[in-house]
């Protein structure tokens, strides 16, 4: 093969040429469907933790169903593949709602705190897709998670820009 022939991989991607074997493509998407639920817990813990009502309150539950729904997706992709779903999200995601937990026991529980926490939550979402999508995974599961990683992302500036505002406000 001259140079001529020979194509390229665009800069941050993988070549689908060599796969992933079946049970590391399982390994990625349970360690997905960990961070899914870790997300759904996360964000659900916060709504609780803010009381009745609100936007806010709003928010971190729409974010949990989303979680929750990718997750569902992860599941059913495991299953097709012969896999069995993992249960549970991660210790680090319990120490994380642990910690929010606290937060709130001691009264800071402001809209403020809440959205830090979950900010860091989303930041670690955010890098375990990328460290997915940069495996050699077969198309049909890139493609989902590809279609997450944005989701992700979307989340995690939806909560840094209302955590920015949270910031100016308790500047003024």
């Amino acid at each position: 093969m001259t140079a001529n022939e020979r194509t390229s991989v665009p800069a941050g991607t993988v070549s689908t040429n060599s796969q992933l074997a079946d049970g590391e493509v399982l390994d990625v998407l349970n360690d997905l469907l960990e961070n899914c639920r870790d997300g759904e817990y996360g964000f659900r813990t916060c709504a609780e933790e803010l009381g009745e009502g609100g936007e806010l309150k709003r928010l971190f539950m729409d974010r949990a169903d989303g979680c929750r729904r990718a997750g569902e997706e992860l599941q059913r992709l495991i299953v097709q593949r012969g896999g069995k779903p993992e249960q549970g999200g991660t210790a680090a995601g319990a120490m994380h709602r642990g910690w929010v937990h606290v937060k709130g026991s001691l009264g800071a529980d402001s809209e403020l705190s809440m959205l830090e926490e979950c900010e860091r939550g989303e930041d670690a979402a955010v890098a375990r897709y990328r460290k997915a999508l940069k495996q050699p995974l077969p198309d049909d599961v890139r493609t989902v998670i590809q279609a997450q990683a944005e989701g992700a992302q979307q989340n995690h500036d939806k909560i840094r820009d209302r955590r920015d505002a949270a910031t100016r406000a308790a500047g003024s």
